[in-house]
């Protein structure tokens, strides 16, 4: 199957604003999930669940009237799970310049009725950078059980 893309585009408006003037993280975060659920809703035909959000990196603030543009990507399945690799760029609606904004990955589960994992198709990769992608989102999987390992063996915490 051909690796599924996901794009949102549109305009940053005067209610996504922080008290700095910036468009809020929390909004950008609303958006970056919301095209990530397409994303994996597409691949795996059924209703999806967010798991968790690795490498959310801020990089350069979106303002007000830029065009925002959302891509989300499939790069990695595990037997229910959807790794998604999603990049935020923002610039001039005219100008047609555009800068990365936001990246990160987001994983999702497919569930059932029941709130039951669901199998979902296997992704592999076509071309070299998809394989990279692919690399970096198990990386961040791995990293992510470590973490969660960490807080509930080391700290205590649950």
């Amino acid at each position: 199957m051909t690796q599924p893309l996901t794009t949102f585009r549109f305009l940053a408006e005067p209610t996504d604003v922080n008290f700095g003037g910036n468009v809020h993280g929390g909004v950008v975060m609303k958006w970056i999930d919301q095209a990530a659920y397409a994303c994996a809703a597409q691949w795996s035909k059924c209703y999806c669940v967010t798991v968790s959000a690795n490498g959310i990196r801020f990089i350069k603030p979106i303002k007000v009237g830029q065009l925002v543009e959302i891509n989300a990507r499939l790069v990695h399945t595990g037997q229910s799970s959807m790794h998604i690799y999603v990049v935020v760029t923002s610039g001039s609606a005219t100008e047609g310049t555009m800068t990365v904004a936001n990246r990160c990955f987001i994983t999702f589960m497919a569930v059932d009725s029941n709130s039951q994992p669901v199998n979902v198709p296997s992704y592999h990769p076509e071309n070299e950078k998809q394989l990279q992608l692919e690399l970096v989102a198990m990386h961040a999987k791995d990293f992510a059980k470590q973490l969660d390992t960490d807080f509930n063996e080391n700290m205590g915490i649950h």
